[in-house]
């Protein structure tokens, strides 16, 4: 059996919303529970809404309601990872020292079995229900597990962010699965992420992140995943706040003291220019199609 791709109609619309909505509720109980009962008892909670959101996952499954079984079970591996981290917690492997200062901070052997346990869950799932929903929850803690593994945050983490991203890419490109969507918008923001770690301060900084959007518009028309065009379009839309900001208002020096000059036409000039940028980014696809 192969993974189906959701058709955005009305139906699967609500279904989504529906969907996703129930999860949201369900974190909201587990935030309340947890201050209202002691680690085992809300354990046990995790567990029960856990337990349930899986059974209606199956439900839905065995009546051959495909987009609302994959839902639901995209909402149970949240839920399963709620409970682990309520289990470890209430066992006294995880603690709140574990996820302070640097997400990266520190190895934990609980954190990253925790992380590669919601992983599991993935996979699992992913086959079962063959919804390609669930892969968005493999791409996000696939980059944390393998970053959380080999590094301690700062610059290092960062590289290593660039090379999942890396990786994300290549395993997109050769992978004909709705799935892959998740992986080239994993790939996006990871190699992006990066980017704007190291570079995100100076107008040298911006004119290389410009740069790089041009490349991620570049790859969306080469692997025709507009993915990356949104991205490209945030990279560029970042620089030009930037270069707004910066060029707005200048300091005029003179012998004794220094005026501030305010250039109110700076803002509609630099966006009017990205916005004939995009437009012409856009025509090109023309261009390539003639």
């Amino acid at each position: 059996m192969t993974a189906g791709k959701p058709v955005w109609t009305t139906a699967s619309f609500l279904l989504y919303a529906g969907g996703l909505t129930v999860l949201s509720a369900a974190i909201a109980a587990l935030a309340y529970l947890t201050t209202q009962y002691g680690s085992g008892a809300y354990t046990g909670w995790a567990l029960l809404i856990l337990v349930v959101l899986y059974l209606i996952a199956h439900s839905f499954k065995r009546r051959d309601r495909w987009i609302a079984a994959g839902i639901f079970a995209f909402a149970s591996v949240i839920a399963w990872g709620a409970f682990i981290g309520a289990a470890w917690s209430w066992f006294g492997w995880l603690h709140g020292s574990s996820f302070s200062g640097s997400p990266f901070h520190g190895f934990s052997v609980a954190r990253l079995s925790l992380e590669l346990l919601v992983l599991l869950a993935v996979f699992d799932d992913s086959r079962r229900f063959r919804f390609p929903f669930i892969a968005s929850i493999g791409v996000v803690v696939g980059w944390l597990f393998v970053t959380d593994l080999v590094s301690n945050g700062g610059n290092w983490s960062a590289a290593v962010t660039l090379i999942v991203g890396l990786v994300y890419l290549l395993a997109g490109s050769a992978s004909s699965k709705p799935s892959a969507f998740w992986l080239h918008l994993g790939a996006g923001a990871t190699m992006g992420g990066a980017i704007l770690y190291w570079i995100h301060s100076t107008d040298a900084d911006w004119a290389i992140v410009s740069v790089a959007a041009l490349v991620y518009v570049s790859l969306a028309y080469r692997l025709q995943r507009s993915s990356y065009a949104v991205w490209a379009f945030l990279g560029l839309i970042a620089a030009s706040t930037h270069f707004t900001a910066d060029w707005t208002t200048a300091t005029l020096s003179f012998s004794s003291s220094a005026v501030n000059d305010f250039r109110g036409w700076v803002p509609s000039l630099v966006f009017a220019f990205t916005g004939f940028l995009l437009v012409a980014l856009g025509l090109a696809s023309r261009r390539r199609r003639s």
